[in-house]
């Protein structure tokens, strides 16, 4: 017998001198990236002046959650004027134009979204563009005309921006950047912590569709029926899921980069709660699921950009779903699970016949370009 012959599978490296794409793609990479390299340099300390002296009634220095807060969606600050929900985002989707939405819709949600799962009612948004030489004026029209009505839509403004061109192939056509300002409400305060033993976990549609959506454009994958991106807002979601269920709406998420699989990742191991699933109940439509299954994909791992997990409390889980049934940005919204005491920072999916599978972070990248 060959003495080299080894069957264990290899662990994917954790330790890189260089930043790789799967730093990008919303699992372990990435976790470790931000908290070893963004939230180490940015969110370890107070500034000095902060630092010197009490925060007085009058200042308008915001303090900010402790640094030993889990990371959220956005930051909420609190100010003479009541608190504002600040957020940031970036969007380098490939192709640029896709079922159901593009770059520029994308952008726009995107931010709104983030800013929504921390409560607030999104205000004002600011822009950059990173264009390539070359890049068609008319591609930049529709994107900009589709940022404008899609700002309409989720009641913001646009109110500032920035232009920059690059040579040729230093930007796959077009990157955009935005920022995000909202108001939080008084009385709402949703965030990681929060989340408590026995909290109903909600999710408001079916998975995968964006995802999905653009990997059949790249992968030029026909389908009986045309599968269109989940792109939406959230925001007024958000509000009848609050007026429904108040304070008892512990936290909420969008389930970007890594899916649902991430989002519930990030929040066990955050908090130090566990999370079970029952997989019948997680809703996968059938142009999904066999797209996944082609291509070699799992979809709740893969992202969504109109799709969001919440954690209620179990006396108001029924209302909460109600108002989510009820609402048209919500597509056939159910409970999939519960969070308990065991198995502390765990994801565990229970199929049929009891205890299944574990729902980890990936520690490679299974998607690129979606968002």
């Amino acid at each position: 017998m060959n003495e080299g012959f080894n069957l264990n599978c290899p662990v994917p490296l954790g330790d890189h001198a260089t930043v790789q794409m799967a730093h990008g793609g919303g699992g372990r990479l990435m976790k470790k990236l931000i908290e070893e390299v963004f939230l180490r340099a940015f969110g370890a300390e107070k500034p000095a002046a902060e630092a010197a002296s009490p925060q007085s009634a009058n200042s308008p220095t915001p303090s900010l959650r402790p640094p030993a807060s889990p990371p959220h969606d956005a930051a909420v600050l609190p100010t003479n004027a009541g608190r504002l929900a600040f957020t940031t985002d970036s969007f380098v989707v490939n192709p640029l134009f896709f079922p159901g939405g593009d770059i520029g819709e994308l952008a726009v949600y995107g931010t709104v979204n983030d800013l929504a799962m921390a409560g607030a009612k999104p205000a004002w948004l600011s822009t950059g563009f990173i264009i390539e030489e070359g890049f068609s004026i008319e591609s930049l029209k529709k994107i900009v005309a589709s940022m404008a009505a899609a700002a309409r839509t989720a009641g913001v403004r646009i109110v500032t921006g920035d232009t920059k061109v690059v040579d040729r192939g230093k930007a796959d056509g077009v990157f955009i950047n935005t920022a995000g300002v909202g108001f939080v409400p008084d009385g709402v305060d949703i965030a990681p912590e929060r989340v408590q033993h026995g909290d109903v976990v909600l999710l408001s549609g079916d998975l995968g569709r964006h995802g999905m959506a653009v990997m059949s454009v790249r992968e030029g994958l026909r389908f009986e029926s045309v599968l269109e991106s989940d792109c939406a807002p959230l925001a007024e979601l958000v509000e009848a899921m609050i007026d429904a269920g108040g304070t008892q709406v512990h936290c909420l998420r969008d389930l970007t980069r890594g899916g649902l699989a991430a989002a519930l990742n990030e929040i066990a191991q955050d908090v130090g709660v566990g999370v079970e699933l029952e997989e019948s109940a997680v809703p996968v439509i059938e142009p999904v699921a066999s797209a996944c299954e082609l291509l070699g994909l799992d979809p709740f791992y893969v992202a969504n950009e109109g799709r969001l997990v919440a954690f209620v409390s179990p006396s108001a889980a029924d209302r909460v779903l109600a108002a989510m049934q009820a609402h048209p940005s919500a597509i056939g919204p159910a409970s999939i699970g519960i969070v308990t005491a065991e198995h502390r920072g765990i994801v565990e999916l229970r199929g049929l016949f009891g205890p299944g599978r574990v729902l980890d972070l990936l520690s490679g990248e299974q998607m690129p370009r979606i968002c």
